[in-house]
């Protein structure tokens, strides 16, 4: 498996679980099963950066009820995990309509609890689009280079704190997160034609040639 999907980039001493460190912690960041279960206990940071939330996209394998909580069985090619919304006072009228077996995504935080991770979910909404799929492990590549390319220009002491801020990651509902990603030109309008589309099967390489 391309490490770029793996935790190599994670600082495992990042963090440390205090809570000046929780403070500290800010935007979303996408990732892959396998990266959070192999995160830090002491929270998620990526080459010095820690994060408060982490967006995933996967299959919905199980969904298990309960009085306080609903518990969905997360599935992508790396691995699974357990993923927990907690119900409101006003019951199941607060607990979205997920179908088993579709991809949905995820925006929520990690917990560690008897050195097994689950998430703890902020926002749920089932995904239609294959796009969507492709988008986000477009993100997630994105997210690690760009992070690797943050810390070196830190390191040279050229640091760009705008640039910093297109790798912080937040949950965005619109075209616009491309252009946050940092991409522009060529890049931004492959991004949009991507997951503007919708079909069953998610574009093909002809259809993507013909719109440039």
């Amino acid at each position: 498996m391309n490490d770029s999907f793996g935790a190599g980039g994670f600082n495992a001493t990042a963090g440390g679980g205090g809570a000046g460190n929780e403070n500290k912690a800010e935007g979303v960041l996408p990732l892959v099963i396998e990266q959070v279960l192999e995160s830090s206990d002491g929270g998620i940071s990526l080459f010095g950066h820690q994060y408060a939330m982490i967006t995933l996209v996967a299959i919905i394998r199980n969904v298990d009820y309960s009085s306080t909580k609903v518990t969905y069985q997360l599935e992508d090619h790396t691995g699974r995990i357990d993923a927990h919304l907690w119900i409101e006072d006003d019951g199941v009228t607060s607990t979205p309509s997920i179908v088993p077996q579709s991809y949905a995504r995820v925006v929520g935080s990690v917990r560690n609890q008897g050195g097994s991770k689950s998430i703890m979910i902020f926002k749920i909404d089932q995904i239609n689009s294959p796009n969507e799929v492709t988008t986000h492990l477009l993100e997630v590549l994105h997210a690690r280079y760009k992070g690797e390319e943050n810390s070196k220009r830190k390191v040279e002491g050229g640091f760009d704190t705008n640039a910093n801020a297109t790798s912080n990651g937040g949950f965005m509902e619109s075209d616009s997160i491309g252009a946050s990603l940092g991409l522009n030109g060529k890049q931004l309008a492959v991004y949009k034609a991507i997951k503007s589309h919708v079909s069953d099967i998610g574009i093909s390489r002809k259809e993507l040639q013909a719109k440039f």
